[in-house]
């Protein structure tokens, strides 16, 4: 069982936290980091790691733990953020963070950071990975989930859709896909990139159960989370945010893709997410 199971307002407050430690993580990074990326996924690492996984920080080899996979490898920040406020990694180690010899590279990688599943950063590995240990655990008897979060420009890349067609044959109902829609990718706006709409209706031809929330709300991310049914569908849900959210000045803005804050921009974002 995972150890918190946490209350929504608990869940805020870790999200809140999260984001603190995102600025502080890549204001002292060498090589940079990838802030709106780090920040639009919040809401559903924390709902994922403090409610929703079967797994523990003390349970990192059990067989029937849940797997999570972080397709969208660049966004490994705000993923140590939540292995560290969720007692996955030392607090200590994300000053360390791509620095050199650092337990904690620029993407996840699975011999040096706890709780990494698999290493991620070119796009569109996550997912064909996740429906191999899916359909493994359908095989085996296991009860195990398996959850993927990929990126909105990642979704060009055809071996998610080839990882689709293998997920819905083999009725995966065990995955759980969840788009991270911020709508902005490493250029510019998706849809002036490569235009996914109907999105929805793409990952229902493709035989998924899909449903919608608004990735940047706790309630509206674990309340779907938790409704959804294991009926011989894989489950999309394709979970609505904004990119950079949480930081006025950082959010919907398609130059913090690989911008971090630094100065006074620092001082303005912490004192955004303060404690009330």
């Amino acid at each position: 069982m995972n150890p918190y199971i946490s209350s929504i307002e608990e869940l805020e407050k870790h999200a809140k936290s999260i984001r603190r430690r995102i600025v502080a993580l890549n204001s002292n990074s060498p090589a940079g980091g990838h802030t709106g990326a780090d920040l639009s996924q919040v809401e559903i690492v924390t709902s994922l790691y403090f409610r929703i996984l079967n797994c523990a920080p003390n349970r990192l080899d059990d067989p029937e733990r849940d797997i999570y996979i972080q397709s969208k490898g660049h966004a490994a920040g705000g993923y140590y953020c939540c292995l560290a406020e969720s007692g996955y990694i030392p607090e200590d180690w994300l000053p360390t963070y791509q620095h050199a010899d650092s337990k904690l590279p620029g993407h996840p990688v699975r011999q040096k950071t706890p709780g990494v599943e698999l290493n991620t950063g070119a796009l569109g590995h996550g997912l064909p990975v996740a429906v191999g240990i899916a359909l493994a655990a359908k095989k085996s008897g296991s009860k195990r989930k398996v959850y993927v979060v990929t990126g909105d420009g990642e979704l060009a890349e055809g071996s998610n859709w080839e990882a689709a067609l293998v997920a819905a044959h083999y009725k995966l109902d065990n995955l759980v896909i969840i788009n991270d829609r911020n709508q902005l990718q490493l250029a510019g706006f998706t849809k002036d990139i490569m235009k996914t709409d109907p999105l929805d209706k793409k990952w229902e031809a493709f035989g998924m159960q899909v449903t919608q929330c608004d990735g940047n709300s706790i309630e509206s991310v674990v309340t779907t989370l938790e409704s959804l049914k294991q009926e011989g569908k894989p489950n999309v849900v394709i979970a609505n945010t904004i990119k950079g959210a949480g930081i006025s000045f950082i959010q919907g803005r398609p130059e913090w893709h690989h911008r971090v804050p630094k100065g006074e921009e620092v001082t303005r974002a912490l004192e955004e997410l303060r404690d009330e």
